[in-house]
């Protein structure tokens, strides 16, 4: 191991390159532009075996990753917000041909108003694509979920593309101290992928054909069915990964949930937060605990269901809105419990939108507030977290 203090677009980019890929297409977006600039000078100084294709957009940069996976190679890419946003179509066709490509993302705000800063609509907007998604709460999360991803992905039970969220200058931005593994051991983790159909002109197939209706759906059921066989795939990965590097990782996190009457639900940078803002709580008398996700896609529901088994109350904490609903993650965690007679208030707030700071008495203000619900009785469980409301 090398220890070093980098910011979270290095951490991506380092991970990626301990990867070994052989093709890396990329088109420049803030906040993840560090990531293709440091990945063309690992390159340019010979640390890297590997060809960067300069393209004219998004769009293009997942269509030279879409072409180059078929071809047998190694690929990853790196975009943020509106980027993924014009990658949309050819992440479905990523998915639908079952290519493992791997893409970096400085979580960031979708325009309009322009916003480059933090929030988790880009992503989570593409939750239906067909991708694993997976969310770092630091930077060494960030270089290691990148190793994991090319292992999870490059499956042959899985073998379907994986993203891996990094907030928006929280950590693309941020320095932190990073433990960099050795080049032998990810080698050892992460084998030379070799897939067993990619075009070749000796032997020719073809990828993404015409699908009529006699068949479409049964590609679309296989392609369902890889996302729920990636969920024994991701576990056993985190196992081997602390086993050889030492650190763990799991789809969700719990903290002090035991016997926690309320529990919050986070994703990224938040989670550590919310653990401190957990520990305040405590020292005052209340029972408070967190569950940090770090696997969004495929959604961890069973693992869930059992950390939450003895709360009254999950907070779920939504750094995206979906207008007229309220959170994905919470509609998504709702339709866990659907079908069974006993279980938690689901409550949502919505937070931290276009990089708004998420603070310890913003922990406090949803304790407070989710007990107050349970009092009075459950109208709307949508409840914006410092919102201005002298703009309104």
């Amino acid at each position: 191991m090398t220890k070093m203090t980098i910011m979270g677009n290095m951490a991506t980019a380092l991970g990626a390159k301990l990867c070994r890929p052989h093709v890396i297409p990329a088109y420049p977006i803030t906040p993840s532009t560090l990531f293709p600039e440091k990945i063309s000078e690992f390159i340019a100084n010979g640390e890297m075996d590997g060809e960067m294709i300069r393209v004219e957009s998004e769009h293009s940069a997942m269509s030279a990753a879409i072409g180059a996976s078929a071809t047998g190679a190694r690929v990853c890419t790196a975009s943020a917000s509106q980027g993924i946003a014009l990658m949309h179509e050819m992440l479905f066709i990523a998915s639908g041909m079952r290519l493992p490509i791997v893409m970096a993302v400085g979580n960031r705000a979708l325009s309009a108003p322009i916003n480059i800063w933090c929030d988790h609509q880009d992503t989570i907007s593409e939750r239906d694509v067909g991708w694993l998604q997976f969310y770092a709460e630091k930077n060494q999360e960030g270089l290691d979920l990148m190793i994991l991803a090319f292992k999870i992905c490059e499956d042959k039970r899985v073998l379907l593309p994986g993203m891996v969220g990094i907030d928006a200058f929280v950590l693309t931005h941020t320095v932190e101290g990073v433990d960099v593994p050795d080049q032998k051991l990810v080698d050892d983790f992460l084998p030379p992928y070799k897939p067993e159909k990619y075009l070749d002109a000796r032997t020719p197939i073809t990828f993404g054909s015409f699908g009529t209706p006699e068949f479409y759906q049964e590609f679309k059921y296989a392609q369902v069915k890889a996302m729920e066989e990636s969920e024994k795939v991701i576990d056993e990965a985190f196992r081997e990964y602390k086993k050889v590097f030492g650190r763990t990782y799991q789809k969700i996190t719990p903290y002090r949930c035991e016997d926690a009457d309320m529990v919050i639900l986070t994703l990224g940078s938040m989670s550590g937060t919310a653990r401190a803002a957990v520990d305040i709580l405590r020292e005052e008398g209340k029972k408070a605990g967190c569950i940090k996700m770090t696997v969004y896609r495929p959604f961890p529901g069973k693992e869930l269901i059992d950390v939450s088994k003895n709360a009254k109350v999950i907070a779920v904490l939504d750094r995206d809105i979906t207008p007229g609903l309220g959170g994905a993650l919470y509609a998504d965690v709702a339709a866990q419990f659907v079908n069974r007679t006993a279980h938690p208030v689901i409550l949502n707030y919505i937070l931290g939108l276009g990089g708004r700071d998420i603070v310890i008495n913003d922990f406090k203000e949803i304790y407070d507030k989710s007990h107050q619900a349970l009092e009075k009785g459950i109208q709307n469980p949508v409840e914006w977290i410092n919102l201005n409301k002298e703009i309104l």
